[in-house]
């Protein structure tokens, strides 16, 4: 892994106190009401809640795409709410993996082509074929993402998302385009890459069944964690009822 920073060697995230407000007077919305919470590195962190509950705008958050209204958020030992946008870029660009909905491929470019996007900037990256036969694509690695299914799109941006060697993975709705056996497929990929190379994986997302594949659920409602829970029993991808 890249980079791992030396403090808090057991917490990725140390979030204090966390406001969101969209607009301001009688039309202000409340994503994020005082949130406190501590995520250990190297977890496969499950986020749980309905739309508008504010899982995804922690998310962007804690992945310097946006910043809070009050309150701090340590990345180990730095101060992400205290950084300036240079050095949010180079935090994303190094650190940070991201994986959405929708792939955001490039259209014209082969799969492998697509990883390489990213290893081209990056400072000690996977060759874009250790990425690609991470997540199971070593024999798909000059199709396009039209000569691809939903499934094997999304474990390209997957194999995107670690070959720069992150130290942590962000997932929306990773598998809320897939159906249910594609979606364990992904799954189950993300818990490989988890395990393997020892990236922290927060995956958000609406899907209750997803829960039981995690390290550690937070749920969310209204804008608040509702409630923390640690599995002691957690299963594999594959045992995942949908």
């Amino acid at each position: 892994m890249s980079r791992r920073p030396t403090a808090r060697k057991n917490e990725a995230f140390v979030v204090n106190s966390v406001s969101r407000v969209f607009g301001a007077g009688h039309t202000a919305v409340h994503a994020l009401r005082g949130v406190d919470l501590d995520i250990p590195e190297s977890e496969l962190v499950v986020l749980l809640g309905p739309s508008g509950s504010g899982k995804s705008t922690l998310l962007n958050i804690l992945g310097g795409l946006d910043r809070p209204s009050e309150g701090t958020v340590h990345f180990f030992d730095r101060d992400l709410t205290a950084m300036s946008d240079v050095e949010l870029t180079h935090y994303r660009r190094h650190d940070v993996g991201f994986v959405f909905q929708f792939y955001n491929l490039m259209p014209s470019l082969t799969a492998r082509e697509n990883v390489e996007l990213v290893t081209e900037i990056a400072d000690d990256p996977m060759s874009s074929g250790e990425a690609l036969a991470l997540v199971g694509l070593e024999e798909r690695t000059d199709h396009f993402p039209a000569q691809l299914s939903g499934g094997e799109q999304q474990r390209v941006a997957i194999a995107r998302a670690i070959a720069k060697r992150p130290t942590v993975v962000f997932c929306d709705e990773p598998t809320g385009a897939l159906d249910s056996q594609t979606g364990q497929a992904v799954l189950r990929v993300l818990q490989d890459v988890n395990e393997e190379t020892g990236a922290t994986i927060l995956i958000v997302t609406h899907a209750a069944a997803t829960a039981a594949m995690a390290d550690r659920v937070i749920d969310f409602a209204d804008g608040q964690i509702r409630d923390v829970r640690i599995n002691e029993h957690k299963v594999s991808a594959e045992e995942i009822e949908w």
